[in-house]
């Protein structure tokens, strides 16, 4: 069963071959061991293959396996414990997803209060430098190719966002979530296919704070966020 690391047209279970569209690796991996979950074929409390058994399983590397059993973790199906492994919890989707410490519950009803704001105030505060560096942010992400790579970005785009603001605590707030706000885009790429969407709407975003149009700002954010909204809707209501 190989996948390979870019894309692929199909994985082969139980002697047949089922067909997938042209995903990336990690959404043909994490498509394949959520429905082995969901179906039953692994069964709750079972224990997953090593990161290593998978990756050979697949195809892939290690990294690709790690990215896919990150949103099975993030979804509630699977838990991974240090130095025992992955384990099965649940055979359908969590009623909210599980980043770190943080829930998308706990961000979803947080941000617009922290990063709306700061993004009005960015554009009438950000300075020289600030702008330089969203906007490499910006043309980096609409070229980056590594879903990893990509999320840092994304984290970090927020939080200069927040800097820029010249607001101490909207900074601290956001770099607070910022691994939060990476688990989430990770499993809402690899799930509901976001990455494209989310780099328009940054570049939104940047054009607005460019332009030193505060309420074109705030305007831009809230639609980012609440098209984040409607993409985690999409997974829990599944």
């Amino acid at each position: 069963m190989n996948l390979s690391d870019s894309r692929t047209a199909g994985y082969q279970s139980e002697g047949t071959i089922t067909p997938l569209a042209r995903l990336s690796a990690a959404e043909a991996v994490f498509n394949a061991i959520r429905g082995d979950i969901e179906s039953g074929r692994v069964a709750v409390s079972a224990k997953l293959s090593s990161e290593a058994a998978l990756a050979q399983q697949y195809g892939v590397s290690r990294s690709v396996v790690r990215e896919a059993l990150r949103s099975c973790n993030a979804l509630g199906l699977t838990v991974t414990r240090t130095g025992k492994g992955t384990f099965v919890v649940a055979n359908q989707v969590a009623n909210d997803l599980v980043l770190g410490q943080f829930s998308a519950r706990d961000l979803t009803e947080a941000r617009p209060h922290i990063e709306i704001p700061a993004a009005g105030l960015a554009a009438e505060r950000r300075s020289a430098e600030d702008l330089d560096t969203l906007r490499s942010m910006v043309a980096s992400m609409a070229v980056e190719s590594d879903p990893e790579a990509w999320v840092t970005l994304d984290s970090s785009f927020h939080a200069a966002i927040a800097r820029a603001s010249g607001n101490k605590v909207f900074e601290s707030v956001v770099a607070d979530i910022r691994d939060a706000l990476a688990h989430q885009s990770e499993t809402l790429n690899l799930v509901t296919d976001r990455q494209l969407a989310s780099d328009h709407e940054h570049q939104r975003i940047l054009q607005a704070i460019e332009a030193g149009n505060a309420a074109d700002a705030r305007a831009a954010m809230s639609e980012h966020l609440h098209a984040v909204g409607v993409a985690l809707d999409s997974i829990l209501s599944e």
